[in-house]
């Protein structure tokens, strides 16, 4: 989407939408199944805006338009839309509006509001339609209205699918299928639109979202029967052996909706008005009893089993020593006047993480970001506006991988050469947050927002705050972010909150960031185990599966409490144990040797 004209869209869509009596018109930057990364056919809101972020709300009504995005993203959607007309929203800041606030101010009787119902969450659909209805004026599906003017849109990604075998999901298909159904306590179907609990739930893999290894497809399961919704071209001979051996009906992606209407059911529907689509959602009020519940299937994928536990920490293994291979080689690069860019360290660091056996992909695109441009959480280098890096300050590094063995995830901040004191303290704070979760002990049935103060707690103590979550869930040869599970202080009063259950793995990656100056984030995988029972309950804790060191060249004690020295200095020396035998390399050894000693 490069040389693109904003303002000529923009005035496109408008003429559009006034042939079509269109007042406002809203676009998310999902796709029908709810997803966090799109393929290329979905990005409409960044046809339309030329902003990249993955978390978009974008209105547009004939003389205005807004687009919300979270913390995130703030310093580079603000570049992004500069010169476009579109105000950026900068969502949960003090005096910014929401959508709703916007449309219950500007919306009026007798206009109408239009939106591609498929790619709107059930919840955000009701309270949009709702706010049409309460200022008198209409809600429309428009679900093809972008083709007016995207004359060149993508085509649908289409790879065939890949059967995992039980060796490596450590459960068959029907396995999983038999504790749905029991988990779906006498509900007529569950109806699922998220790609990666298809995938999970039906032991399948695809490409059809870089960097997420899905397929495009719909699933409804009842207790008889098995639909699964997929693309022809999808299919291969294997597949379709696999599919009737499994008795799971295969019905062309497409046909979806029109299957669905066709449909009869005996008893509720299970949906989870958070993750289906409002067109489902619309389709199925009309002609079934809905029970809107949390999918049982992402409580069953959150919990890895012991062979996807052995297999995870292999990955992990394995990753984390590459990343420390990277750590030793950046470092003395850039100190030996080497002339390396963000995309260049990138791109040695992929590489390395390439020859990792069973590499399949990176998990998500490397984030490489040097100095200030390490205050935008999700910044993306340029090989055409290439950045060198220099023997001062911090570059933030941000990767994983796909594996057979599992997904990997994990951040380090490096300090390339001189630091401020100001840079040594955040770099310390980060560090200690990092490890006070990493080693936190706690009761059963706490949620991450309980366990998020853990983390933010060195930080707050000093008026500082991260403008992201502290964690996230992994998927196992899946998507490198999912739920239930979190860790963040925010309530959302639409999503239940997650118990931490042993088996879960998830992120730690507290940071600080300052806008123009510079950005730091320490992100170690976690695994929740069990600890002990006392007369008190059952508790549990975490356990690292990321073995790197943190910087002990931006570490200042003097910002430390001596039980952060000791959390510090026994990751490290677990570190060492870990990863030591994993080097051949003389100098890269006697590096980590360094880069671990006790402080």
């Amino acid at each position: 989407m490069k040389n693109i004209n904003i303002p000529e869209r923009l005035a496109a869509l408008r003429s559009a939408m006034d042939e079509e009596q269109i007042s406002f018109f809203l676009a998310s930057s999902s796709d029908p199944h709810m997803s966090e990364y799109v393929g290329d056919y979905f990005k409409v809101t960044e046809y339309l805006s030329g902003c990249t972020s993955d978390n978009v709300v974008l209105l547009i009504s004939p003389e205005e338009a807004w687009l919300w995005t979270d913390g995130r993203y703030f310093i580079s959607a603000a570049k992004e839309l500069s010169g476009t007309g579109i105000t950026l929203m900068k969502i949960g800041e003090p005096g910014v509006e929401t959508a709703e606030s916007v449309l219950r101010r500007l919306l009026k009787a007798g206009q109408t509001l239009a939106a591609d119902t498929s790619c709107l969450t059930a919840l955000s659909g009701m309270l949009f339609s709702r706010i049409a209805a309460s200022c008198g004026a209409g809600f429309r599906d428009c679900r093809g209205f972008i083709d007016r003017i995207w004359t060149d849109r993508p085509l649908l990604s289409s790879h065939p699918v890949q059967i995992l075998p039980d060796a490596v999901t450590g459960a068959s298909c029907e396995t999983k299928i038999a504790e749905l159904r029991r988990r779906m306590n006498g509900a007529a179907a569950l109806v699922i639109t998220k790609l990666d609990e298809l995938m999970y739930l039906l032991n399948l893999r695809g490409r059809d979202i870089a960097c997420n290894p899905v397929a495009l497809s719909f699933g409804i399961v009842t207790a008889e029967n098995v639909h699964l919704f997929i693309q022809d071209s999808e299919r291969t001979a294997e597949f379709d052996a696999y599919a009737a051996a499994n008795r799971i009906t295969v019905h062309p992606y497409e046909a979806f909706f029109a299957e669905l209407q066709k449909m009869t059911f005996e008893g509720p529907v299970m949906l989870d008005a958070n993750s289906v689509n409002f067109a489902v959602w619309n389709l199925l009020r009309e002609k079934a009893k809905i029970q809107n519940v949390p999918s049982p299937v992402s409580a069953m994928k959150a919990v890895k089993n012991a062979t996807e536990l052995s297999r995870s920490r292999e990955a992990y293994l394995l990753d984390s020593a590459v990343l420390c291979r990277f750590l030793f080689w950046i470092k003395r690069a850039v100190k030996d006047g080497e002339t390396v860019t963000e995309t260049s360290a990138a791109a040695y660091l992929d590489k390395l993480r390439s020859e990792i056996p069973g590499y399949i992909e990176l998990s998500f695109p490397t984030i490489s970001a040097y100095e200030e441009n390490a205050a935008m959480a999700h910044y993306s280098a340029s090989e055409e506006h290439p950045v060198v890096l220099k023997p001062e300050g911090f570059l933030l590094v941000d990767s994983g991988g796909q594996y057979l063995t599992g997904t990997t995830d994990v951040t380090r901040t490096i300090a390339l050469g001189a630091l401020t004191e100001e840079m040594r303290r955040d770099f310390t704070l980060v560090a200690a947050a990092n490890l006070a979760l990493l080693t936190a002990r706690f009761p059963y049935g706490c949620t991450g927002r309980n366990l998020d103060t853990f983390a933010r707690a060195p930080l707050w103590a000093r008026g500082i705050d991260f403008n992201h979550g502290t964690g996230h869930g992994i998927g196992y040869i899946l998507n490198v972010h999912e739920g239930p599970q979190n860790i963040s202080w925010h309530m959302v009063r639409t999503r239940p909150e997650a118990v931490f259950e042993p088996g879960m793995i998830t992120s730690d990656e507290p940071g600080i960031y300052r806008e123009g100056e510079y950005g730091i984030r320490t992100e170690s995988i976690i695994l929740c185990e069990e600890d002990e029972t006392t007369p008190f309950g059952r508790f549990l804790h975490f356990t690292p599966l990321t073995f790197a060191p943190i910087d002990l060249d931006a570490i200042d004690p003097a910002y430390m409490e001596p039980a952060d020295i000791a959390r510090l200095n026994a990751y490290h020396a677990e570190v060492r144990k870990q990863i030591l035998p994993l080097l051949a390399d003389e100098a890269e050894k006697n590096w980590l040797i360094e880069a671990t000693r006790a402080i």
